[in-house]
């Protein structure tokens, strides 16, 4: 906390401004967007002004939306400034303040969003050209620093994306002046005497930021997946499930005290992987409930990432993984009660001592006695065989002669004959 003095007193006892500093660095992601909603929420309590100072390559565009939308909807004063770049994400986040300032040698701009697809493009140039117009910037110049098709004469030729240098980016309207330092941005919009407080994320702000980084959530998500695969195929329960498990309530956690994820997400995602041990342990062979499992899970995941293109990359690299170790564990798979469960493994072949069972076509019209009741099913002797049939028609009593009328696999069928 940075406090002017005067005459050996706090500024703030004077009635200085409160300036709350919010710093905006690295990735763009859910974890930021609630340290942003604190800062706001101490700022509007608190009568202050809003200094967020912000030097990043871009990030998660909803995220990036999210506190876009926190710094418009603020009842106090909003100041960007941006000390180094505000690539990609960092550009929306810096447009929608009302007063933009820029370090010399710093950028602006780069938004073109990844992975490229036309209406990803489409959506994040409106919002582009929607916050610059909320705040009184050229929305075209913003639309440029999106989309590839924007021409600006003297500024930007077709299939560019627009990057802004510090002076071009006031000479063209989409930052106010030129700061070396926070202090100087103060000073120049007529705030003399300031509280400055600096705002850090708090532990599980942190914690929060680096769990739904894209690249932890990928990992922990691969992890639970396959912790919980080979937990499958190893008897009992050890440290790959425990990990499997651990790995899950990270994934979620992260999202949850982020807002990203609430207790209808978590438990979807608890009712599939509850459908699945139902469809695997109880119930044999795989079909509704275990489909409605798989279901239950992907939907949850997907809804707690809030973007299906990064749900969808970090589930196939999770399943791709968890495909790998399957194939690897696969002697260990054949030989679980969960396998077994899902999969007829019983085969029946001439090594265990199995016959398939004898023809009976060659008794076609051969004749035999009865040595049983026929009613209709019994017995009769045909050349001192004993053969087992059933009668063509109703009861034939014992010592009586018949004919073999028809064979149907091993069914023989017979009928009455006078001697």
């Amino acid at each position: 906390m940075v406090t002017i003095l005067l005459f050996g007193l706090s500024a703030a006892a004077y009635g200085a401004t409160k300036v709350y500093l919010l710093p905006i660095q690295g990735d763009i992601e859910p974890g930021l967007a609630t340290f942003v909603a604190r800062g706001v929420n101490l700022a509007e309590r608190n009568n202050g002004i809003i200094l967020i100072e912000i030097n990043t390559f871009g990030g998660r565009v909803d995220s990036a939306t999210e506190i876009r939308d926190l710094l418009i909807k603020a009842d106090v004063p909003v100041i960007a400034f941006v000390s180094e770049r505000a690539w990609s994400a960092g550009a929306l986040i810096t447009l929608s303040a009302p007063k933009v300032v820029m370090a010399p040698g710093s950028s602006i701009g780069a938004a073109e969003p990844r992975p490229f697809d036309e209406k990803a493009v489409s959506a994040l140039k409106a919002e582009f050209e929607a916050t610059a117009e909320r705040t009184g910037r050229n929305k075209q110049v913003a639309a440029a620093m999106v989309d590839a098709d924007v021409v600006i004469e003297d500024l930007i030729a077709k299939d560019k994306i627009l990057t802004l240098s510090t002076q071009d980016a006031v000479e063209w309207g989409m930052a106010d002046f030129i700061a070396n330092n926070r202090h100087e941005v103060l000073n120049r919009l007529g705030y003399d005497e300031y509280d400055l407080i600096e705002l850090q994320p708090h532990w599980a702000e942190r914690i929060a930021r680096f769990l739904t980084n894209p690249t932890v959530s990928s990992l922990l998500l691969t992890l639970g997946f396959l912790g919980l695969v080979v937990e499958v195929t190893t008897p009992g329960w050890g440290v790959p499930g425990t990990a499997g498990v651990i790995s899950l309530i990270l994934f979620f956690g992260g999202r949850f005290v982020s807002g990203f994820a609430g207790f209808e997400e978590i438990g979807l995602f608890l009712l599939g992987l509850i459908l699945l041990f139902i469809e695997g342990f109880i119930i044999p062979g795989f079909g509704i409930v275990g489909i409605l499992g798989i279901v239950s899970v992907v939907t949850s995941i997907i809804l707690v990432f809030g973007d299906i293109q990064v749900a969808l990359i970090s589930l196939s690299i999770a399943l791709t993984v968890s495909i790998i170790a399957f194939a690897f564990l696969w002697k260990n798979i054949k030989n679980t009660k969960f396998w077994k469960r899902v999969v007829l493994s019983h085969s029946e072949s001439k090594e265990l001592g199995y016959r398939a069972p004898s023809s009976y076509e060659h008794l076609l019209g051969k004749r035999g006695t009865t040595i049983s009741t026929l009613r209709p099913a019994g017995t009769i002797v045909i050349e001192d065989n004993r053969v087992d049939v059933v009668s063509e028609g109703g009861f034939i009593s014992v010592n009586s002669l018949v004919e073999v009328v028809a064979t149907e696999g091993t069914k023989v069928i017979v009928r009455e004959i006078e001697d």
